[in-house]
């Protein structure tokens, strides 16, 4: 999804939509609910590139900045409460999709967002940290590789902080580029990190894991 077209098409699908043009500029086109008349996308041209402002969870902001560098706070709105998402090519249809319906959910009548649904990004990242084997660690890089984004480690350490599935997901054998343990509170405690390596036979030296040694 790169034109303009493509991400009016996308807004207008979702029930009881319509568009304008709120600045009777050609450039802008705003999408809103038709019960209440709320913008939930903003498209517009910068710099020679389609954006499209979109309202999100503030839960769920920074995740999506992280996890793509096309999605940046929101250009001449609350940076707070909404995010410009770039169409470069560099984020998936499937994504765009869910923020512009999580944007749709937010400013809707009693409608929440999305956020308990899994992106495909954050799925991939699970998946990723399941094929972990025991007696192994991966980096946080390695991770973002492996689900299809290089560039949004960041955003693996957000989405495994949240981690509600320890015992599928092993979120502890995610370390730094340079083997080293998470911070303190990430897994309750002081050395709680590394003790969950040790039980697996992992060396943990002065909290770092040797990568060459240890690294899946």
């Amino acid at each position: 999804m790169t034109t303009k077209e493509e991400a009016l098409k996308c807004a207008l699908a979702l029930k009881n939509t319509f568009s304008d043009k709120p600045f009777h500029d050609p450039v802008w086109t705003a999408v809103r609910r038709r019960e209440n008349k709320k913008i939930f996308a903003l498209i517009f041209e910068r710099n020679g590139q389609v954006w499209v402002n979109v309202k999100v969870d503030p839960e769920w902001r920074d995740f999506w900045r992280n996890a793509f560098s096309a999605v940046v706070p929101a250009y001449h709105m609350n940076k707070e409460h909404w995010n410009s998402i770039i169409l470069d090519g560099s984020v998936p249809d499937s994504d765009i999709r869910r923020m512009i319906g999580e944007s749709y959910d937010l400013v809707g009548n009693g409608g929440g967002s999305k956020k308990e649904e899994m992106s495909d990004f954050a799925r991939d990242v699970y998946r990723a940290v399941a094929s972990i084997p025991r007696g192994k660690v991966a980096t946080y890089g390695q991770i973002a590789r492996l689900a299809g984004n290089p560039r949004a480690f960041r955003a693996v350490g957000n989405l495994l902080h949240r981690n509600t599935d320890p015992g599928t997901y092993p979120c502890h054998r995610v370390v730094s580029s340079q083997g080293r343990m998470a911070p303190d509170f990430a897994f309750g405690g002081a050395d709680a990190q590394a003790e969950k390596l040790a039980a697996e036979g992992v060396e943990v030296k002065n909290g770092r894991v040797d990568l060459k040694k240890w690294q899946m």
